[in-house]
Parts: structure tokens; C-alpha cells; sequence
């Protein structure tokens, strides 16, 4: 005999339907930020996909819109609703036709998307929602949400224009490729997350940057595997100290705190320990230094050209 018992809800079910009633019991008003994702997983003790899940459906329902540089917030109700009702309080966007979507129009939502809230927010459902189409519509251009973060990555590399042949010198060659991937990855804070050096994309506008990296080193008599080795270091570099970037951005977008407030929160802990004789090095180094994430970036490619520029040296002299 089956049981009477009902089923408990999904974890992410009931978790929006604690946020629904902070909403519409004005808890929560318009405008006031909502717990992140990051939050929910952390508070909750779920899984990122479990919150992600939340706040997709928090959004569908129209009780959510983010705001770049404030996170996600409550929207502006437009009519009330009774607690448990999870019919949308306003339609969905509608403003693409449905004849109208293309693989081109699809691309530019979805890195638009990402740009206001990152990769995690990046979903076949979410990017069918502003469109709005139905999501089986989308699978006509991308197959899963693989290939669609991996052609967005390719369109915002397609985005910069490499002159030919370049600035004169192997040296100024790097470094202008190097600071338009710094300016790209900053316009673009997901990027560096949907990069893979041990599984390169391959796709054109990425391999062309490799490519014009590859020619950059023409004439320097090194092997193919030290020039291949330096184009994937110098991306790696680039990658590497942006990533520090996106996550002092989303922290800020998370917390609501700058890096500034941070630093006040802490400075208590911090006078305890730079006083206390055992860090007098430590103590010598101001915090302008410690959060300038474009002078890391400068020193960084500065010191590896300047290590790569000896090993140059050393291939020229011991060459035959």
C-alpha cells in the first residue's frame, strides 16, 4: 500500500521558498540585495548547482534582476501575489522573436549574462529565458552549456583586432598582446575560468592568437617547443594574475564590501601582527602596493620578459 506521506521538497525548492516569503512579506524590499550564490551554498550547506538552481528560479519567477556592481537584488513587484504561487510575477522577455534568434544574438546575450553575473549564471535555461524562446530552440546553434561558454570565449577573443606584422621587435610584440589580453580579461571577468591550457579551445579567434604569438618569436632560431612553451606561459600569466581580478570583483558584488572596507575590517588584526616585531619586511609594504592588481600585472610580464630576454641571449651565443 503506498505511503501517505508526502515527499519532502528539493533542497533548492525550499530554499526558494524561504527567500519568496522574505520578498513578498517585505523582509526583502526592491532594491535590497539577495543572499549570492555563494551565500545560499555556504548558509545552506548545498551545492553551487543547488543555489545556482535557486536564484535561476527566484529569477524566472520575476522575484530577482541583478545590477551590475550591486549583485543580485529584489525587483521592483508589480502586482501582489499570494505566499507559494510560482506563477511569474511578469512575463518573461519577449523582445526576440522567436524567427529571429540566430547563433550571433544568441552569443551576445549569453556573454552579457556572464559579464553582469559570471559563468555560473550562464545556463541553456537562463540565456532561453531572455531570449525568450523555448529552450530546445537553443540547441539548433549550441549543443550544452560546454560548447556555448567555449564559442562565447572565442567571440570575446574575436573582439581584438593583432596588427600586422605587429610593433617592431619580438619584446614590444609581447607586451602588446599581453596588456590587450589584460584589457580583454577585464572587460570580460569570466574569461579566465573558461580557459583550459592542459584542453585548449580550439577554436579560430584563440588559436589566432597563439599564432600571432608563434611569429612574434620568428627569427630567434628557438626551437618550436620553446616558442610554443612561451605563448602558453605568457597566456598563463596574463590568466593567472586576472583571476585575482574577477575575484576581488565578485567578492566585492557578493559581500557589497570594496577592498577598501576590507582592509579597514582587518586592521586591527593587521596592526597585531605587523607591530609585533615579527614581520618588519611585511610592515614596510603599504597596502597601494598589496591591492594594485595593474602594477602586478606590469611587474609580473615585466620579469618574464626580462628572463626570457636571457634566454634569448643564451640560444644566440651557444647557437652553432
Amino acid at each position: 500500500m503506498p505511503s501517505s506521506t508526502p515527499r519532502p521538497e528539493p533542497p533548492y525548492r525550499q530554499i526558494v521558498t524561504e527567500i519568496r516569503a522574505r520578498i513578498l512579506t517585505g523582509d526583502l524590499r526592491p532594491g535590497d540585495r539577495v543572499p549570492s550564490i555563494r551565500e545560499i551554498a555556504q548558509r545552506c550547506g548545498v551545492a553551487v548547482a543547488t543555489a545556482t538552481r535557486v536564484m535561476a528560479t527566484l529569477r524566472d519567477e520575476g522575484l530577482v534582476e541583478t545590477k551590475v556592481g550591486a549583485g543580485t537584488v529584489v525587483s521592483p513587484l508589480r502586482q501582489k501575489q499570494p505566499a507559494g504561487l510560482t506563477t511569474p510575477l511578469r512575463p518573461r522577455r519577449a523582445d526576440v522573436p522567436k524567427q529571429a534568434l540566430n547563433r550571433k544574438q544568441a552569443l551576445r546575450t549569453a556573454i552579457a549574462i556572464a559579464d553582469a553575473e559570471g559563468l555560473d549564471a550562464v545556463s541553456m535555461r537562463r540565456l532561453a529565458s531572455e531570449l525568450g524562446v523555448g529552450p530546445m530552440s537553443l540547441y539548433r546553434h549550441v549543443t550544452n552549456k560546454d560548447e556555448l561558454v567555449t564559442q562565447m570565449a572565442d567571440k570575446v577573443f574575436g573582439e581584438l583586432e593583432l596588427p600586422i606584422p605587429g610593433p617592431e621587435g619580438w619584446r614590444a610584440k609581447l607586451e602588446l598582446i599581453s596588456r590587450r589580453q589584460w584589457e580583454l580579461c577585464r572587460r570580460h571577468l569570466w574569461l579566465p575560468r573558461a580557459i583550459s591550457f592542459t584542453r585548449p579551445l580550439l577554436v579560430p579567434n584563440m588559436m589566432a592568437h597563439t599564432e600571432w604569438t608563434l611569429r612574434a618569436l620568428d627569427g630567434l632560431g628557438l626551437p618550436m617547443t620553446t616558442r610554443i612553451r612561451e605563448a602558453l606561459t605568457l597566456h598563463a600569466l596574463v590568466h593567472t594574475v586576472a583571476l585575482s581580478t574577477a575575484d576581488e570583483i565578485e567578492a566585492e558584488q557578493e559581500t557589497g564590501m570594496t577592498l577598501d572596507r576590507w582592509w579597514l575590517t582587518q586592521r586591527k588584526r593587521a596592526d597585531e601582527l605587523l607591530r609585533s616585531g615579527r614581520f618588519p619586511l611585511l610592515a614596510a609594504v603599504s597596502e597601494e602596493t598589496v591591492s594594485d592588481v595593474d602594477g602586478l600585472f606590469e611587474y609580473s610580464l615585466a620579469r618574464h620578459l626580462d628572463g626570457f630576454a636571457a634566454l634569448v641571449e643564451d640560444q644566440a651565443r651557444t647557437r652553432p
